[in-house]
């Protein structure tokens, strides 16, 4: 059986006829790896067979600088009173369950704040690391979040206006500050960076939420090395996908935030994007992704790549939590040049979810989708639930410059999070500081090198060069959608995973990807849906339309 991992083309000449290609932070050349299945495993009972033969592309698998030991050190002893027996005994009230279903068990006296921390923490220490299983995805565990979980149970009692995040345990991409533990965004030369909580992190905590832990991520969000797999870090080690481990590529960069989220081990995960990050893994691992318009939630805090593209976004199981974990998180960030003042209350979001509707909504799908017979299958769900599909051709537009475009965000960026965001003891500032650090030890801080970084530092293009490819970018992303939009009188646009994510980054408009199915191999899909800036809601009421016709979403095997 023949496997494909896409490790696709940086988006250097992107153009209607190739824009499959992945996101932004993306290696230079697609290869296609057969992988030799002969070494699988016959599961006990019954059950799919798990590949455990490596990907020839790995260099590392395991972290050479992270061990479980070190993950779980300070936090075993705090779990000596929550064994097997508990973890078995919660499973069924907790696995794939929805935030409101959560919620109601802790109301009901099932169990509490502390004892979901616990479980899901638990469950990361069964499967995550050096086993069988292990996938990888978390870089490190918060050591307070059990003594404040029991402080919010004793809130909870006392409190009647919560919201619906409150108490729910949340897994951060290791690009996110939090005063909790350090932010590295995969990175050696990151190790140490203690820092402050993000504008997003104090968001979560003012409702309530429980920063469970950090999530493994591609290397400086997949800007960096070029040569690497989607979902390796120096710190992380390799991400593996929980449906086919070494042989289904996890997406980048959230890429632990992504896998985290499939296997049930947060309630809710958040990621960031630039272009494909959130869509890429969400997509990968059969869960829902949302990147919003850039603006709407805070981008302080978060190691950087382009201050024009990047969100954070949330990762989630599901529509309705999907929409909580956004209520939860937007908000005017003053210190964000991209912000802006939003004129809804919290509870916008999720408002009347259930009641949505697509009856008499007119969504286009680009023509060269049409042989992706699960994408034909989604469509004609839709169709059955009112909606009209009207088969479209795509703009040939292209986007130009739009490596320079992140390379020069990075160069200015970068420097900014180091002088207001990351620890003052590290002594970098630039992405030329960063690669010195790396060629102390190559071997361990850059196996796959960092041709990503050369290219930031070797861009000749100045401030005024990047300012006009802004503006080109911005106008042919908006045309992209808006021409056809127009033409076609359409609410929406129907795509695959992150096929069309370098124009929804450009334009600035928000993309959402929900769970259409797996291929013969087993590899998962979505049906992304995206619309013009600030129609998050629109695309979360069509998104949880869609999501309750299909049910498409399975728990990775292994993993139940």
């Amino acid at each position: 059986m023949r496997y494909i991992l896409f490790l696709l083309i940086l988006l250097l000449t992107l153009s209607c006829k190739n824009n499959k290609t992945s996101e932004s932070e993306m290696p230079e050349d697609a290869s296609e790896i057969e992988i030799d299945n002969t070494n699988v495993e016959e599961p006990a009972d019954g059950l799919e067979a798990i590949s455990t033969k490596d990907f020839t592309t790995f260099k590392i698998l395991d972290s050479k600088i992270l061990t479980k030991a070190e993950i779980w050190d300070g936090i075993n002893s705090q779990m000596e009173d929550f064994g097997e027996d508990d973890y078995n005994r919660l499973k069924a009230s907790i696995i794939e369950q929805d935030i409101p279903t959560l919620q109601q068990s802790i109301a009901d006296g099932q169990f509490s704040y502390e004892d979901l921390v616990k479980f899901y923490l638990f469950r990361i220490r069964k499967y995550d690391r050096e086993n069988p299983l292990s996938l990888n995805s978390i870089i490190a565990i918060n050591p307070n979040v059990i003594k404040r979980a029991r402080e919010l149970d004793k809130e909870g009692l006392n409190s009647k206006a919560k919201h619906p995040i409150f108490g729910m345990p949340v897994l951060l991409k290791d690009n996110i500050n939090t005063v909790d533990m350090p932010t590295t965004a995969g990175a050696l030369a990151l190790k140490d960076n203690t820092t402050q909580d993000a504008f997003i992190v104090k968001q979560l905590k003012s409702k309530g939420a429980l920063i469970l832990g950090k999530t493994n991520l591609s290397e400086w969000a997949y800007f960096f090395c070029g040569d690497c797999p989607s979902g390796y870090s120096a710190i992380g080690g390799q991400t593996l996908n929980p449906y086919g481990r070494r042989i289904f590529d996890t997406g980048g960069s959230s890429s632990g935030s992504g896998v985290a989220a499939a296997v049930n081990f947060a309630a809710a995960t958040i990621g960031s994007e630039t272009a494909g990050s959130i869509l890429s893994p969400a997509s990968q691992n059969s869960v829902v992704g949302l990147k919003p318009t850039v603006g709407l939630i805070s981008r302080s805090g978060i190691v950087p790549i382009s201050s024009t593209l990047d969100t954070a976004g949330p990762i989630t199981r599901n529509v309705t939590d999907n929409a909580i974990v956004l209520d939860a998180i937007f908000g005017e960030d003053t210190n964000d040049a991209k912000a802006f003042m939003v004129i809804w209350d919290s509870g916008f979001y999720t408002k009347d979810l259930k009641n949505a509707s697509v009856e008499g909504k007119r969504f286009g799908a680009p023509k060269r989708l049409l042989e992706d017979s699960l994408y034909v299958n989604a469509l004609n769900v839709l169709k059955m639930q009112g909606a009209e599909i009207v088969e479209i051709e795509e703009e040939a537009l292209e986007l130009p410059n739009f490596l320079n475009l992140l390379n020069l965000d990075m160069r200015k960026d970068l420097p900014d999070y180091m002088d207001n965001y990351a620890n003052k003891d590290l002594n970098l500032r630039t992405v030329s500081d960063v690669m010195e650090f790396n060629r102390q030890d190559s071997s361990l801080a850059m196996p796959y090198g960092q041709k990503l970084f050369q290219g930031i530092v070797n861009d000749s293009g100045d401030a005024t060069f990047l300012e006009r490819i802004k503006d080109t970018l911005k106008t042919n992303g908006k045309l992209y959608f808006d021409r056809p939009m127009a033409v076609h009188k359409l609410d929406g646009f129907l795509s695959i995973n992150n096929y069309h994510a370098a124009f929804a980054a450009v334009a600035e408009y928000p993309a959402l990807t929900v769970p259409m199915g797996y291929t013969i191999e087993g590899e998962p899909k979505g049906l992304t849906f995206i619309g013009g800036r600030l129609q998050e809601k629109l695309l979360l009421e069509w998104a949880f339309v869609y999501e309750q016709a299909s049910k498409a979403r399975k728990v990775p095997i292994g993993y139940q």
